[in-house]
């Protein structure tokens, strides 16, 4: 009898301790995954109708989740200027899921995150459910609306602007853009036929990013020119008295190909440059030269140091395109174009604007940053990332001296409408023949030049070149005028 008891107690426990590990697991070790399932509807149901923390700028929610007044979903996600900031924040829905911020910052939104534990916990002593944190962008509202209005609607192009001395985003603005609105429904028919809807836009990209509005890596051009420029000073062959060679054509041995400058510039004027005239006119003989006589590593290894081929996407908590930094195994007429930014040279507008930076701030590279606090639902910050050097790209006196240069092309030379009056404007323009007819036209460039304040860098993708000119170096301009005179 006792053995018969004996038995019995030991089977009992052994299939209490079974029940209790299998709701262990289900609750705490597989709970992640469990909530992770796209088959499990009740989480993707709880996470949706789920009550958000608000991504903010400037004080105002650029995405915020509000109550609908139902008892199956209280909550439904809304962004009240869409196509404004649709690149940064992307969409969350309850059958594409989530992009952009919303994706990148869920845990963080939602208060899974780790740093939200105490604040889960006195939520759920409470008897209320968990709200998410909110997250604070860097962004300037007044600076982000001027940027997106200097992009022609229909117009393909991107225009970053930071603070080049702490990395801070103060605009990201790219068009064509999306309203995430119509993704964040609760019509599952209505949602598919919002995407549809948006995938018959030429260009768009709904996982947009800082690569630009296509979502491509782009043939930076001649802006290219100011990694060669440091690596030429860098080497120790070249000085700020170097005379460049500058041929209206260059050839190479063996085949017809010559890489010509521009037909209908100054380049054509004289066979020998300065530095500070070559980068004025932005002649690309004198450069190719520069990449000939150096060799493909030495601009590979500039390129690196300015951030080309680099992904930050884990920084900027965005997805980020990862550059192709300067290309292998370059024969002598293909290290030629590449030098001067093009055949299959890529890079973002954020990159560009990375190397910009670099030379306004003495050469010292700044980790981009697009978070500026995040934020507990009872307002507490619970994160607030400081800036932080990154790199150093070039020394402070080959920065200066590039500056310098810089200077003198937006007061001499070809990159002239960027200038504003009694403020030293340091800027470089740049062209990439697409091989249609258009091409991707680029400014960058900062200011004030002596104690910079700001940095823009402007692309617009396939264009011609009468409208590329009047779509950049002016827009540069009231760009710098809108931040200095503040």
């Amino acid at each position: 009898m006792n053995q018969a008891i004996r038995h019995s107690w030991i089977a009992a426990v052994a299939m209490f301790a079974l029940l209790f590990g299998a709701l262990s697991f289900v609750q705490v070790v597989g709970a992640d995954e469990l909530k992770a399932n796209p088959l499990n509807q009740r989480a993707i149901l709880q996470n949706y109708c789920s009550d958000r923390g608000a991504i903010i700028v400037g004080g105002t929610p650029v995405a915020e989740s509000v109550e609908t007044g139902s008892e199956t979903c209280k909550f439904q996600r809304t962004y009240p200027q869409p196509e404004l900031y649709a690149g940064m924040t992307g969409y969350f829905s309850q059958n594409y899921g989530a992009t952009g911020l919303e994706r990148a910052m869920g845990e963080v939104l939602t208060g899974d995150s780790d740093q939200l534990f105490l604040d889960r916990v006195g939520q759920l002593f409470l008897g209320n459910q968990p709200k998410g944190a909110s997250v604070e962008l860097t962004i300037d509202p007044e600076l982000q609306q001027l940027a997106y209005s200097l992009i022609p609607d229909g117009q393909r192009g991107s225009i970053v602007v930071t603070n080049p001395k702490t990395g801070a985003i103060l605009a990201m603005a790219s068009k064509p853009s999306y309203d995430p609105n119509k993704v964040a429904v609760q019509d599952p028919e209505a949602e598919s036929a919002s995407i549809n809807e948006f995938l018959k836009v030429p260009g768009i990209n709904l996982n947009q990013n800082v690569s630009g509005p296509t979502g491509e890596l782009l043939a930076p051009g001649s802006v290219f020119k100011l990694v060669d420029t440091a690596a030429a000073l860098s080497s120790g062959k070249y000085n700020a008295d170097s005379v460049l060679p500058n041929p209206a054509e260059m050839p190479f041995d063996g085949i017809s190909y010559r890489l010509p400058n521009y037909a209908g510039g100054n380049c054509y004027t004289r066979d020998t440059a300065s530095f500070a005239f070559a980068l004025q006119q932005s002649c690309n003989t004198p450069f190719a030269s520069i990449a000939l006589d150096l060799g493909r590593d030495a601009i590979a290894s500039q390129a690196q140091k300015f951030g080309f081929g680099e992904d930050l996407g884990d920084q900027l908590k965005l997805g980020y395109a990862r550059g192709n930094g300067f290309p292998d195994e370059l024969d002598a007429p293909g290290l030629a174009q590449s030098a001067i930014g093009q055949k299959d040279v890529r890079a973002t507008p954020l990159q560009v604007n990375m190397m910009t930076s670099a030379i306004a701030n003495d050469g010292v590279q700044m980790r981009p940053s697009l978070i500026k606090t995040l934020r507990s639902p009872d307002l507490r910050v619970i994160d607030e990332p400081q800036p932080e050097q990154l790199r150093t790209s070039t020394t402070p006196e080959i920065a200066n001296q590039i500056t310098d240069w810089m200077v003198s092309a937006v007061s001499e030379g070809i990159a002239n409408r960027a200038g504003v009056p009694g403020v030293q404007v340091a800027g470089k323009t740049g062209t990439a023949e697409l091989g249609n007819g258009t091409n991707n036209s680029w400014f960058t460039g900062f200011a004030p030049a002596n104690n910079p304040q700001v940095s823009v860098t402007i692309v617009m993708e396939g264009v011609d070149i009468t409208t590329g000119a009047q779509l950049t170096s002016p827009n540069a301009k009231k760009i710098f005028e809108a931040v200095l005179n503040k």
